[in-house]
């Protein structure tokens, strides 16, 4: 795998996307610490309980505001001065569309964090932010096909597919926000490697390298701050914009989704695994008579891979440099592998997590009957 250091068809060297990074990097640490004392002021709080939130004292929230500024201010200012985002096929249009799609999820967080909805009224924030990034242009011409070639997509198709995606990507890191860090280190990883793809020669795409550098730089800054034992939280707009921003990466990079599929690898099969297991009524949903089966699906409960790690006696950090490292094998597995190997890659991933949740679930029904 070869790199490509430059931005234009004179090879300008890369100091723009070193530039963005660090002024993006910069504002979000700013923002981040404004953001958390507005919200400590407003008491807009993450309050300690005894099942799921097991922080020592209340914490901030509204931390994805401070991303979303971060990246919605450095894009701006980049496509102000001409950095190179739309030096490919990215326009102001696409950027308009995701940036508007991305506030619209801080307008329901930050009601979310207010008001303590339901999660049935969360759901409509996320479908009008993937209309919003649908309306700016967001699409998907061709897929690879792990058996050769590429799959043309078109149309209705392209547009479900996008829709589909995006809210697959955005409920993976909602879901997986329960450990101080983790959504933001993983968002963090899944980033980095859609920025590595864009700067290969293979693959070379400035204009997207660019933007992902501006998110990625969004996230270390506020990273700096959520990880544990974290002093604000992503909040609801911030555990949904992670995974709507590398969706729409992973879509404006040439439809590389094998990446973020592999990254987000380990989150995406454990929430597959716990809507089946609460949908059916399994140990630590409920039973099967008390609500219907959607109505299962959207309680929150402690069936969640970082929460069962917790349980075992790992501390925040260990389960957050534990599904870091392991999102971060299978980037770099991504990025060197052909599409095969991914899919190859992908089916030992499925058996690795079976086998994982399998010993897990023997190893916690063997301490209940003790």
């Amino acid at each position: 795998m070869s790199f490509a250091f430059s931005y234009s068809p004179d090879h300008a060297e890369i100091p723009p996307l070193l530039i963005v990074g660090a002024i993006a990097f910069v504002v979000s640490v700013l923002l981040t610490l404004a953001v958390r004392s507005l919200a400590s002021r407003w008491q807009v709080v993450d309050a300690p309980d005894a099942t799921r939130r097991l922080h020592a004292r209340p914490v901030p929230l509204l931390g994805g505001l401070a991303i979303f500024l971060a990246v919605a201010l450095v894009t701006w200012f980049a496509l102000d001065r001409d950095f190179g985002l739309t030096s490919g096929l990215i326009t102001w249009k696409h950027y308009l569309g995701i940036l508007i799609g991305a506030g619209i999820l801080q307008i329901g967080g930050a009601l979310d964090d207010v008001k303590r909805w339901p999660a049935k009224y969360t759901f409509f924030f996320p479908v009008l932010a993937g209309i919003a990034a649908l309306a700016g242009g967001l699409e998907v011409g061709k897929l690879t096909n792990p058996l050769g070639g590429m799959i043309a997509i078109s149309g209705i198709f392209s547009m479900v597919g996008v829709f589909m995606w995006l809210m697959f990507m955005v409920y993976t890191t909602k879901l997986l926000d329960g450990v101080d860090g983790l959504s933001t280190s993983v968002g963090s990883v899944a980033t980095l490697m859609i920025l590595c793809l864009t700067l290969t020669t293979t693959y070379f795409q400035p204009d997207v390298a660019l933007f992902a550098s501006i998110i990625l730089a969004a996230f270390l800054g506020f990273l700096m701050f959520n990880a544990p034992k974290a002093s604000i939280f992503l909040g609801e707009g911030g555990s949904t914009l992670i995974g709507f921003l590398v969706g729409v990466l992973a879509i404006i990079s040439g439809s590389k989704v094998a990446i973020a599929l592999l990254v987000l690898g380990i989150p995406l099969l454990d929430m597959v695994w716990v809507i089946v297991r609460r949908w059916s009524g399994g140990a630590g949903s409920g039973s099967a008579g008390e609500e219907g089966g959607w109505k299962r699906v959207l309680i929150g409960d402690r069936t969640h891979l970082h929460y069962r790690l917790l349980d075992q006696g790992w501390n925040p950090r260990q389960v957050v440099l534990f599904q870091t490292a392991a999102s971060a094998l299978l980037g770099i597995g991504a990025l060197v592998l052909q599409s095969r190997e991914k899919v190859l890659l992908l089916l030992v991933l499925v058996a690795s997590m079976a086998i994982l949740t399998t010993i897990l679930s023997l190893k916690e029904d063997g301490e209940k009957k003790l």
